[in-house]
């Protein structure tokens, strides 16, 4: 805290050491407040950072009061503001965010102000996960030539981040080839109690991905929020947010000796769903979370994203400390990290139920009775136990096309597909499986289900069994650290016998990174319009993320990825069917290979050891050569090539001055398409390859690029032309104008059918402003801040919906576009909406948060809407016309 600061809790401020002036912190129990000892752990690191931080500006004396009534504000819509210890990217939204830091201190220089005030004050990590793909695989050099193209392709994109990180201040680049964001996290960046400046303080984050969420079961609360929102708090800006209920999720039972952390998660996921936990925190307590390792509980937290809530809670406990003395953290820090927890009251015994504080309500699993499962085909919250696949599966291809239907006829169900892969014939149908990847920072990070796969694959190849060539096999490990203990325990070689061979440090299949499948398969599946399977251990399974040609797409845990891929299918009883016959003609069943948890916890009380960690993490930032050698800009304003496809200066700050402009109201928009329910950002913004005969494609092949250069969407979210293009480019799209999945719309005036940037054009040539209509969950899945950025430059003014996810939500009124709720009951269907209106909405000067407004159409019909700018703030940028104008403008 700086020494000029007046913060009215001065005298809260102690030294954990009385001879040691250089630890102090604010004890909030000299509060003396009971309410405190009441709290949620979660709220107290709400608590504390408000605590901290009041100033009687960005922080209040009115806002620590509140918090510390949680118990009776928490359902009142009462906004607090929270100042995160740091701000964690990796690089698919790093990039965006670079270019906006860099495009910012332009703005402000024009304006007459000093460009380099634009600079991270909060701290910031930014590691490169998102870029490689699965171009090679089953061959032992795949690793050394996926890392090889990923730098060829995007060696422009590291330049310019390499130039962020010597142009801005406290932002640390992790380069490629590190391991995925999350479990590098976890496993290196984590402090889980921060020593800075002479201060203790609680470590927390927020972060440009989703699935930050997984720090949560280290006891660092931390969450996804979109790239624009991170920047703001990269700028020290205070997030606002509404004191969240917390719902407390109690953990019984023991679970059975062959279920994995994977299964618990699928399990929680669709329960939580069930119970509805948005925008809530959950928070877990009780016996059973004191059984679950740190890796299965980071694994439970990687997941809350899927089922709704902001944060999944589980606060540090000695389970934690132990972890973080496993993964090589110092002893003095494992001493003052625990010290100072006991202290302030937000050290845990889950066996002590007199700690259990209040919670909003309360829900409980027995671990008994959780069994083998796995999440599909379109959703990860539609959790099948693997006794049911086969059934479920097939009862999928019959029903009526959504979330669990791809509306096969019955006379198609056994349709086969016989094709030529290496000199031999094989035979494809419905559910062949044609992707199977051991993936994503949900179970990477764990060993019980990483050694659990390659113990199940050692007793496979010892049993006689193998996968078919053609299956596009894959292991991406979360850090260098899991290669180091399968290669040290003996399973790595098992795996790369079934295919399973390392290809990559990163993402990969789980974000759409997937890479081609054999053109001989994608002839096939086209050919009679298979429904073909993806078996992944990843987080995410939306329809068109994984492959375009996997329309099943199934979670599962790395021992059952395994296990898939040897059946071949997923049209399968693996209580009543060997999953194989070997060579000798022996039926071989499921049971025969699977291990055991005491199997794999003796190997890993062997093998994942402290030294494994301290040399992988000691030379992260120095261990690429490549990154190493790479020549990047010295010069603090960014020169911009403008015959860049990957890095442009975008036009959101074009036209800015210091005067606020009043809140315009949108005068007979058109919809630009009508949308169902539960659209992901995915849908919005693509991430996978670029499509041959899209928008982008045309962009790109005018400036002279071949397809095999195109790379994907994620890698080009530094250049908004690519990416406006790219907005709902997704070939699943489901728009009602067209009745279909296309990547289309209909333009209204003309009636032609074109793509959506296409029309969007049209539009923006005649001046005529646009809507989007929605259903429920708009924006659902990953927190990609192009999925509102797109939209914006598409000249999409507003967005009606049922409801909205979290993240995105707020994304949208980071970018100025508004987003407008349906009152409770009402929807485009029951107010008889076709989108072929014409949309007035009337914004009054004087705006409240959560108002209601009214809507006018050219057929004279009207109703009301509620405008969801939930607090002060939000508002605030919105006047603004967004987040960053609001920045630039308090820069100067």
């Amino acid at each position: 805290m700086p020494a000029n600061t007046k913060n009215p809790f001065q005298h809260l401020i102690e030294s954990l050491n009385p001879n040691d002036p250089q630890q102090q912190f604010f004890n909030l129990s000299k509060l003396k407040d009971q309410r405190y000892d009441r709290l949620p752990f979660s709220i107290r690191v709400l608590l504390e950072s408000a605590v901290r931080n009041c100033d009687e500006f960005l922080v209040k004396c009115s806002d620590v009061e509140n918090i510390l009534n949680w118990k009776q504000t928490q359902t009142q819509t009462v906004e607090v503001p929270f100042k995160p210890a740091r701000v964690i990217l990796q690089d698919f939204t790093g990039v965006p965010a670079v270019v906006d830091f860099a495009a910012m201190r332009d703005a402000v220089m024009k304006l007459g102000g000093d460009p380099e005030r634009i600079n991270p004050i909060c701290p910031a990590d930014l590691v490169i996960d998102h870029s490689i793909q699965v171009d090679f695989n089953r061959k032992s050099d795949s690793l050394q030539k996926n890392q090889d193209l990923e730098f060829d392709r995007n060696k422009e994109r590291f330049q310019f981040l390499k130039w962020g990180s010597k142009a801005f201040k406290n932002m640390r680049i992790i380069p490629p080839g590190s391991g995925i964001v999350h479990q590098v996290n976890l496993e290196y960046l984590a402090r889980v109690v921060f020593n800075h400046n002479g201060f203790l303080y609680p470590d927390s984050l927020v972060g440009t991905d989703s699935h930050t969420t997984m720090i949560d079961g280290l006891g660092v609360l931390g969450w996804g929020v979109g790239g624009i929102e991170a920047e703001a708090v990269m700028l020290g800006q205070p997030i606002s947010m509404v004191l969240p209920e917390v719902v407390g999720y109690k953990l019984h039972g023991t679970p059975d000796k062959f279920i994995t952390s994977t299964d618990i998660v699928l399990t929680v996921t669709k329960h939580l769903r069930q119970v509805g936990v948005v925008g809530k925190f959950v928070e877990f307590f009780g016996s059973g979370v004191a059984q679950l390792s740190i890796a299965d509980r980071a694994t439970i937290a990687n997941m809350c994203p899927e089922y709704g809530a902001t944060a999944a809670f589980f606060p540090v406990d000695v389970v934690s400390i132990k972890y973080l003395e496993q993964t090589g953290r110092e002893p003095q820090t494992l001493a003052y990290i625990t010290k100072y927890l006991k202290a302030v009251a937000m050290f845990r015994d889950y066996n002590d139920a007199t700690q259990d504080p209040d919670f909003t309500h309360i829900v409980e699993l027995d671990l008994s009775t959780v069994v083998p499962c796995c999440s599909g085909p379109k959703r990860p919250q539609d959790r099948i136990p693997v006794s049911d696949m086969k059934k479920d599966f097939e009862g999928c291809l019959g029903a009526k096309h959504g979330f669990k239907g791809f509306q096969v006829p019955l006379e198609r169900h056994s349709t086969t597909v016989p094709f030529h892969f290496s000199g031999k014939e094989y035979t494809l149908s419905h559910g062949s499986v044609v992707i199977a990847a051991i993936t994503s920072c949900t179970n990477t990070s764990n060993p019980s289900v990483m050694l659990g796969a390659g113990l199940l694959a050692k007793k496979a190849i010892e049993h006689g069994l193998s996968v078919k060539p053609y299956i596009k096999t894959s292991l991406s490990p979360g850090s260098g650290v899991v290669t180091y203990y399968l290669k040290e325990s003996g399973v790595l070689d098992y795996l790369s016998q079934l295919g399973f061979e390392v290809v990559g440090y990163g993402c990969m299949t789980c974000i759409g990174n997937s890479g081609p499948l054999p053109q001989p398969v994608v002839e096939a599946i086209t050919q009679e319009d298979l429904i073909a399977a993806g078996i992944l251990s990843g987080n995410r399974n939306f329809e068109g993320r994984v492959h375009p040609n996997t329309r099943a797409n199934y979670l599962a845990s790395p021992p059952l990825v395994v296990a898939y891929a040897i059946a071949g299918t997923v049209r399968i009883d693996f209580e009543t069917e060997p999953i194989a016959i070997n060579g000798e003609g022996k039926e071989v069943y499921l049971r025969d290979i699977w291990p055991t948890r005491e199997e794999i916890q003796a190997v890993e009380k062997a093998f994942v050891i402290p030294s494994m960690f301290r040399e992988v993490y000691e030379k992260i930032e120095k261990v690429n050569e490549r990154w190493n050698t790479l020549d990047a800009p010295t010069d603090k304003l960014y020169t911009w090539d403008p015959k860049s496809t990957y890095i442009k200066s975008p036009p959101f700050f074009e036209g800015l001055t210091m005067k606020l402009q009043p809140p315009q109201s949108i005068k007979d928009a058109y919809v630009l398409l009508n949308l169902g329910d539960s659209v992901t950002t995915d849908h919005i913004s693509p991430a996978g390859n670029i499509a041959r005969n899209s928008s982008a494609a045309r962009y790109l092949t005018d400036r002279g690029l071949t397809p095999r250069d195109y790379n994907s969407y994620g890698s080009r979210r530094g250049n908004d032309a690519v990416m406006a293009r790219g907005t709902f480019a997704n070939i699943r799209l489901y728009n009602k104008f067209l009745g279909k999945q296309a990547p289309q719309t209909v333009h209204l005036p003309s009636g032609e059918t074109l793509d959506v940037f296409d029309a969007a054009e049209r539009y923006r040539q005649s001046s005529e402003p646009l809507l989007v209509l929605a259903g429920k969950e708009y924006g659902s899945g990953s927190s990609r801040d192009w999925a509102a950025k797109g939209p914006f430059l598409l000249g999409v003014k507003a967005v009606l919906a049922e409801s909205y996810e979290r993240i995105h939500r707020s994304n949208l009124v980071g970018m100025g576009v508004i987003p407008l709720e349906f009152l409770p009951g009402d929807s485009a269907d029951s107010l008889g909406l076709t989108g072929q209106e014409r949309y007035t909405i009337a914004i009054p000067e004087q705006l409240t948060p959560r108002m209601l407004v009214d809507v006018k159409l050219d057929t004279g019909k009207r109703f009301q809407v509620r405008m969801r700018f939930d607090t002060d703030v939000e508002l605030t940028y919105f006047h603004h016309g967004g987040i960053l104008n609001y920045m630039i403008r308090k820069m100067l």
